[in-house]
C-alpha cells in the first residue's frame, strides 16, 4: 500500500504542471448547512477537474524509467482530458476510450488537447478493456483512471495542500467514483491528522462503494445512469478499496434530486459552474446526510466540466414545467 512519502513525491514531481486551487467560502452556504463550510475548488483546476494530478503523476513516473510511444485512457471524460493534457504537453500522442453518451463539452476538451477519441460502451469495464487493448496492440501505455499507485498517490496531492490552506479541519467530504481520489486523500489526510474524519460520497443509484464498504467485500452494481456522470463506476478498485477498507470514516448517499438543487444553489448563490459530481459533497452537507453541527468541513470540489445548456435545463427543468 502508498504511504504519504508517495504523496509527497507526486507533489514534487507534478508540482510545475498542476496548479494550487484556492478555498471558496460561501456565507450562505455555511448558514444553510449550519457548519462552516469550506469548497476546495478543483473545479478551477487545469483541465477543469483534479484528474491532471493522477494523470501528470503516472505519466511522469514511467518516463523516469522508459520512453513512450503513445498513450491510452478509458474515460467518462475528465480522467480523459487530463491525459490528453498532459501527453500533449510532452510530445505523446494519446487515444481516449470514452462511452458512447459521453458529454460533448468533454469531447470537445480531449480533442482540443490533441487527443485521439474512441468510442465504447457505457461502462468503465468495457472502456478499460478496449484501452488496455489498444496500448497493448501499439506497444503503448495505458494509464489507469483511479486503481494504480501513481494516480492515487497524485490525487492525494489535494490533501496536502488542503492542510497548509485550513488548520483546523474537522471533517473532509470527497465523492467516490472508482475511488482514486478519495483513496489518495485518505492517506495524506489520516497520516498527517488522523483526527480528521472522512466522509466518501456517492449518488443512491450508484452506491457500488456504499455497498462494497456496508458489506466489508467489493460488491458489484448494474450499469446505470446518473446525473453524476463522473461516479458511475460499477464497483471500487481493488487497491482503492483496500485503502477505504483502512481508512474511511463513512460513505453516505445522495438523491438525484438532492444533487440538482444543490447545483442550483450552487450556481446562484456562490456563482462557481461546478459539475454533478462534485455538487454531491455539498449535498451530503446541506442535506444533513452525517451529524455535525457548528465544525469545520471542507469539500473537495472535483471538477467544473459541464455542458452549460444541458445541465441548466436539467437543473431547472421542473420550473420549467411548472411555469415558474
Amino acid at each position: 500500500m502508498i504511504d504519504i512519502k508517495d504523496v509527497s513525491k507526486a507533489r514534487e514531481r507534478i508540482r510545475n504542471i498542476v496548479k494550487k486551487t484556492p478555498i471558496i467560502t460561501s456565507l450562505e452556504l455555511s448558514r444553510t448547512c449550519g457548519n462552516n463550510v469550506y469548497l476546495k475548488a478543483e473545479h478551477l483546476q487545469k483541465t477543469g477537474s483534479f484528474k491532471i494530478r493522477g494523470a501528470s503523476n503516472k505519466v511522469l513516473a514511467i518516463l523516469e524509467n522508459r520512453a513512450m510511444k503513445f498513450v491510452t485512457a478509458a474515460s467518462s471524460g475528465n480522467h480523459g482530458q487530463a491525459v490528453a493534457y498532459i501527453t500533449q504537453h510532452l510530445h505523446i500522442p494519446s487515444t481516449i476510450v470514452v462511452p458512447i453518451d459521453a458529454k460533448q463539452c468533454k469531447l470537445n476538451a480531449i480533442r482540443a488537447y490533441n487527443g485521439k477519441i474512441e468510442f465504447c460502451g457505457t461502462t468503465s469495464s468495457e472502456r478499460i478493456e478496449k484501452a488496455i487493448k489498444l496500448a497493448q496492440q501499439g506497444n503503448g501505455e495505458f494509464i489507469p483512471p483511479y486503481d494504480d499507485e501513481e494516480i492515487i498517490a497524485g490525487q492525494g496531492t489535494i490533501g496536502l495542500e488542503l492542510l497548509e490552506q485550513i488548520s483546523n479541519i474537522d471533517i473532509v467530504v470527497i465523492p467516490i467514483g472508482g475511488g482514486g481520489l478519495i483513496s489518495g486523500n485518505l492517506i495524506a489526510l489520516k497520516s498527517l491528522n488522523p483526527k480528521i474524519k472522512v466522509i466518501g460520497v456517492e449518488p443512491a443509484i450508484a452506491n457500488d462503494t456504499y455497498l462494497s464498504f456496508k458489506n466489508k467485500k467489493i460488491t458489484s452494481i448494474p450499469s446505470i445512469t446518473t446525473i453524476a456522470d463522473g461516479l458511475r463506476a460499477l464497483k471500487p478498485g481493488n487497491l482503492t478499496f483496500e485503502i477505504m477498507s483502512k481508512y474511511l470514516d463513512d460513505v453516505v448517499l445522495v438523491s438525484e434530486l438532492e444533487i440538482k438543487q444543490t447545483l442550483k444553489f450552487v450556481y446562484e448563490r456562490t456563482k462557481q459552474l461546478i459539475e454533478p459530481s462534485s455538487a454531491t459533497v455539498i449535498a451530503a452537507v446541506m442535506f444533513k446526510k452525517f451529524p455535525a453541527e457548528q465544525l469545520n468541513i471542507a469539500c473537495i470540489v472535483s471538477g467544473g466540466n459541464s455542458d452549460l445548456k444541458e445541465i441548466l435545463e436539467l437543473v431547472y427543468k421542473d420550473e420549467k414545467e411548472e411555469g415558474v
